[in-house]
C-alpha cells in the first residue's frame, strides 16, 4: 500500500489581522473614515494591545488624510494626537526605506526628518497631557531613533513611560534597537537592558524575548560565516536563549496575549539558528501559519519562514 503524502503547510502569512480579528475592525472604520468606530475599536483595550492597535493604524497608509482631520478637528484629543503622530512616523519610515543610510538619497533623509519633527510635535503634546500614555511614548522612543537624539535621550523617554508601565515590551523593544550599535549604541549596554528587563517581568511573560533579539541582532552584525557559526555555536547563547524562552513562551503561566506572534516568531527563528530543533518545532506549531516582518525580514521573509519551519519539523519531530 502506498503511503500518502503529507499534506503541504499552509504558506506563512504576516498580517496581523489574521492573529487579531480586531485589527481588521479597526481598518475598515479607518476605510469608511468612522471615527466613533475607530474608538469603539481602541475602547477598553489594555496597554499592550492598545500600542498594538496603534501601530497597525499608522501602518494603514490610505488614512493619513483623516487621522490628520480628526487631529485637526480636536489637537487635545489623546487618540487622535497618537495616532496622527504614529501615521507621520511610518510615513517618513517607508519615504527612508530600511536600506542602510548609504543607500537612502538626502532627499529621502529630508522628508523622512520633515516627518518625525512633525510626529515629535504632535507626540510631545500627547505625552504632556496624558503623561501615562503607553503607546505616545513608545512612539517617541522610535522618535528618539530615527531623529539620533542620543542614546541618553531615548533612555530618558523609555524611564518616563516604564514609572507608569514598567514592564511595556513594545517599548523596549523599541528601546532596544536604539541602544544597538547601528544606532550608535553599543553591545554591552544593549545586553545589559535586555537581561534586565526578562528579569524584572513576572515569569510567563514577554519581556524575556529581548534577549533572544540582543543575540539576533548581535549575530546579524558579524560580517562572515565562519563569524555567524561560532557564534551561534557558542554554548553561552545556546544557553541564554532557552533561559530567556523558558522565563516566558516556555513557561507555564504563558499565555498567548498581545504581541504573541512576534515573541514566538522571534523564538522560532532563534531556535532554528541556534539548531535547538525541537524548541523551535514547539513554536512553528503553536504559530501555525502566521508570523510577524520583524524578525523574519531578516532571513528572506516568508522564504525564512517556510524555510526553517521545514527544518524544524523535519529535524524536530513535529509536524
Amino acid at each position: 500500500m502506498i503511503a500518502a503524502m503529507p499534506a503541504p503547510l499552509p504558506a506563512p502569512t504576516f498580517d496581523a489581522a489574521a492573529a487579531y480579528p480586531e485589527v481588521n475592525d479597526l481598518r475598515k472604520a479607518l476605510d469608511a473614515a468612522d471615527w466613533p468606530a475607530v474608538r469603539a475599536v481602541f475602547a477598553d483595550r489594555d496597554p499592550a494591545f492598545h500600542t498594538l492597535l496603534v501601530r497597525e493604524a499608522g501602518d494603514h497608509a490610505a488614512s493619513a488624510a483623516f487621522l490628520h482631520r480628526v487631529y485637526d478637528d480636536d489637537p487635545t484629543d489623546r487618540l487622535a494626537g497618537t495616532l496622527h503622530g504614529t501615521h507621520l512616523i511610518c510615513d517618513g519610515w517607508r519615504i527612508r526605506s530600511s536600506y542602510r543610510a548609504q543607500h537612502v538619497s538626502r532627499s529621502q533623509f529630508d522628508q523622512f526628518h520633515d516627518h518625525l519633527r512633525r510626529a515629535e510635535r504632535v507626540l510631545i503634546d500627547v505625552t504632556a497631557r496624558y503623561p501615562d500614555d503607553a503607546a505616545a511614548w513608545t512612539q517617541r522612543i522610535t522618535l528618539a531613533r530615527g531623529l539620533q537624539l542620543g542614546q541618553n535621550e531615548a533612555r530618558r523617554r523609555y524611564d518616563r513611560l516604564a514609572r507608569q508601565h514598567p514592564h511595556h515590551a513594545p517599548a523596549q523593544a523599541a528601546l532596544l534597537q536604539k541602544l544597538c550599535p547601528k544606532w550608535s549604541g553599543d553591545w554591552d549596554r544593549a545586553f545589559a537592558f535586555a537581561r534586565e528587563c526578562a528579569q524584572a517581568a513576572p515569569a510567563g511573560a514577554p519581556n524575556a524575548v529581548l534577549v533572544a533579539e540582543a543575540h539576533l541582532e548581535r549575530w546579524l552584525d558579524f560580517e562572515t560565516d565562519r563569524e555567524w557559526a561560532a557564534y551561534l555555536g557558542g554554548t553561552p547563547v545556546v544557553d541564554e536563549v532557552m533561559r530567556a524562552a523558558q522565563r516566558s513562551v516556555l513557561h507555564p503561566d504563558w499565555v498567548d496575549g498581545p504581541g504573541w506572534v512576534w515573541v514566538r516568531s522571534t523564538f522560532a527563528l532563534m531556535f532554528s539558528l541556534t539548531e535547538q530543533w525541537p524548541a523551535a518545532a514547539s513554536q512553528f506549531a503553536a504559530l501555525g501559519n502566521l508570523g510577524t516582518e520583524y524578525p523574519w525580514a531578516y532571513v528572506d521573509g516568508a522564504e525564512g519562514f517556510t524555510k526553517y519551519r521545514a527544518k524544524a519539523y523535519a529535524k524536530g519531530g513535529q509536524s
